[in-house]
């Protein structure tokens, strides 16, 4: 086993115990990236020079350092929407293809205060608009499992570096799903945090209301660490909550006695792949087993839950994305005649397909005559479906089921269909509605691939959701298997 495939506790005792150095860590994480990414194709770029430097930095320091950060030398990926001082930040967009930002996001100041070392910033879907990192302007990733099926989207490039072995974690954005969907179909475990719990301040917008940044690791302990490592206030974000931070390593327990834990069907209904739904009902018997009280409920607005998420999230990015007009920042197309043919040919040229389809769909559903038949209507069926968690969480603790209906697609499979496409996000979209915290843990494989099994929790009670987690996962052994790269 390499290394990196060790756990951030494992990894961190053997620094302590001196056995390995910063720097041979950072270097094996560049060694498997070399023998892997030629396949994977999960970087966009790599921050060698820097990274080495930093690693360099960490030894001479950990001579004089006795609390040592639980992050420190831990190499990671970055999706590169993640502001990252002296790292392009490309959204995997010709329109910011040569950006440098002039200051980092506030997660990455928290990952550097921890002894953190980002490797790099990886692919993903363009303005993370997609399920499947194949509207990336420059490369396609490729799941580890199957290298001719999708990661998942947007955040497939930071799950695939974690699932090829190439990071010990990544930090991703899920938007509707963007970290939990490309987690289940690679197997790995993916959080979003609650609404409001990790700052935004320096990740690019898409939604400004849905956007979450969260981690991705090869197990729920190590999700823990970084979570607790990056959740906090932060003044320079207006919608960062200013709640107590518990430690979430008190969480992991394994006991989950007495927990009350609800079944959605509408998540297992028509459409979910049948063999998906007998590895949920599979895991559902493991948390009867370990003590759970289970029962099935009804989410009755998710059936609109889709289409009200793609009518607030294309109308937030309509209005966000306006900023691209090649006069601040980012590309700027040539042989413009005035103003508006500048703004029309550098849009034209630094946009994809999907970012112009949604600004199109966005700029019409908030346009006049029609904002009160579509955007608003979007935000009050958004109302319901809170209100529908806010009813089951009066009585329950978590909510389970599959994070997809179908485990990864062939790539080029459905690049061509949008609305198929916009159907992966079936049951991860109505939680980002709703600004709820949920995991995806490995649960099994059909046909070879990973699915995912989700849980969704109160809102700021993380700590519930990890307990679930670890419990399943110490109770099954999905999550050590690894991809045959």
């Amino acid at each position: 086993m390499s290394i990196i495939e060790k756990s951030i506790s494992e990894i961190h005792n053997l620094i302590i115990n001196k056995e390995v150095t910063v720097s041979e860590i950072v270097a094996e994480s560049y060694k498997q990236i070399e023998a892997t990414d030629d396949r994977v194709k999960a970087f966009l770029n790599l921050n060698t020079e820097n990274a080495t430097l930093r690693a360099k930095q960490l030894d001479k320091e950990l001579l004089d350092v006795e609390d040592l950060p639980i992050l420190t030398g831990i190499p990671s990926g970055i999706k590169d929407n993640i502001c990252t001082k002296g790292m392009p930040t490309t959204c995997a967009s010709k329109m910011l293809e040569n950006y440098v930002p002039p200051y980092s996001a506030t997660v990455m100041e928290r990952l550097h205060a921890a002894g953190a070392v980002p490797v790099g910033k990886v692919n993903m879907d363009e303005f993370a608009m997609g399920s499947s990192t194949e509207s990336s302007a420059f490369q396609i990733t490729r799941n580890p499992w199957s290298l001719d099926h999708v990661p998942g989207g947007s955040s497939g490039g930071a799950v695939a570096s974690v699932a090829a072995g190439q990071v010990v974690f990544s930090l991703g954005t899920d938007t509707g799903g963007s970290i939990r969907q490309p987690a289940s179909y690679c197997g790995v475990v993916g959080l979003k945090p609650t609404y409001g719990l990790v700052s935004r301040y320096g990740a690019v917008a898409f939604a400004s209301s849905l956007d979450q940044i969260g981690p991705i690791a090869r197990n729920v302990a190590d999700a823990a660490e970084v979570l607790q490592a990056i959740a906090g206030n932060d003044e320079m974000d207006s919608t960062s909550a200013n709640v107590t931070i518990p430690n979430y390593k008190d969480a992991l327990t394994g006991d989950v006695k007495g927990l009350k834990i609800a079944v959605a069907k509408e998540y297992l209904g028509e459409g979910t792949d049948p063999k998906v739904r007998e590895l949920i009902k599979a895991a559902i018997k493991q948390f009867t087993s370990l003590g759970a009280e289970i029962e099935e409920v009804s989410l009755p607005h998710t059936e609109y839950a889709l289409s009200a998420y793609y009518l607030i999230s294309t109308g937030e990015a309509s209005s966000n994305l306006a900023r691209f007009d090649g006069i601040k920042y980012g590309m700027r197309a040539d042989g413009a005649k005035d103003l508006l043919d500048l703004y029309v040919k550098t849009r034209s040229q630094g946009f994809g397909d999907e970012v112009k389809r949604r600004i199109m769909i966005g700029t019409y559903a908030l346009s006049s005559g029609y904002y009160d038949a579509y955007y608003l209507k979007a935000q009050k069926v958004r109302t319901l479906v809170r209100q529908d968690f806010d009813n089951v969480f009066a009585k329950y603790d978590i909510i389970i089921g599959p994070t997809t209906p179908t485990t990864a697609f062939k790539i080029g499979a459905q690049i061509d269909n949008p609305l198929t496409m916009y159907l992966n996000d079936i049951c991860t979209i109505p939680v980002n509605l709703a600004g709820l915290p949920a995991i995806s843990i490995p649960c099994g494989f059909v046909n070879g691939l990973p699915a995912g099994l989700q849980i969704i929790g109160k809102v700021f009670d993380e700590s519930t959701v990890l307990r679930a987690a670890y419990a399943y996962e110490q109770a099954t052994e999905f999550h050590k298997q690894r991809p045959a790269l």
